[in-house]
């Protein structure tokens, strides 16, 4: 399975059995989305254009925006409501491809007791850690280690292109873990080569 980070809160996520496209982010966000195909698009935020800009993804992809279990083909799909932005809905999205299970957040924005409980034991975390709109720093770090993945990707934070303001950079996030792994262009992962233990792992933006 390959894991690119798009930008925001826009991953690909591709394997032999498929690719899925999480929350596609519009030319405004400083990113450029160019030649995407997918065979499902997952939307953390229904109305937010700024996290649902799915003309980014070309043909004519399943498109995801509810709580429930979902197939389509050979990939599994759980959208799970959590709590977003000002109180509205968030849905979170548990993956499961090429027999590992991947969790992408969305933008949650609170992770009281019991909320985490349906993501713990999966393989690999989509977080957001970069406030504004979403958790961040200690909060972030502080679900990170509640689900304990096997590998944790960061998302939804401050970079050179990002245009909005109030997100908080990465390093707020890296400083509440003392981690500083160096960024990578994506990651290649299979079942048999999932660390033993929690690993963060940081990708660069790419379009």
């Amino acid at each position: 399975m390959e894991i690119t980070w798009l930008g925001r809160t826009c991953f690909r996520i591709k394997g032999r059995e498929g690719t899925v496209v999480t929350d596609p982010c519009p030319p405004e966000s400083g990113y450029q989305l160019s030649k995407l195909t997918a065979d499902v698009v997952t939307c953390s935020q229904r109305t937010d254009p700024g996290y649902r800009y799915t003309k980014a993804v070309s043909g004519e992809p399943f498109l995801l925006d509810a709580p429930g279990e979902y197939e389509v083909g050979g990939i599994l799909v759980t959208g799970i409501a959590t709590k977003g932005p000002d109180g509205e809905r968030n849905v979170a999205f548990v993956i499961e491809l090429e027999g590992m299970r991947i969790a992408h957040l969305g933008l949650l924005a609170s992770a009281g007791a019991g909320q985490l409980d349906d993501f713990k034991g999966v393989d690999v975390l989509l977080l957001p850690v970069g406030s504004g709109n979403s958790i961040g720093g200690a909060a972030s770090a502080d679900v990170m280690t509640t689900i304990d993945p096997k590998i944790a990707i960061p998302m939804n934070y401050r970079t050179e292109v990002e245009t909005m303001e109030t997100l908080d950079p990465l390093e707020r996030f890296l400083k509440e873990t003392g981690l500083k792994p160096e960024p990578e262009p994506k990651l290649a992962v299979s079942r048999t080569g999932l660390p033993a233990n929690l690993t963060l792992r940081i990708l660069e933006a790419r379009a």
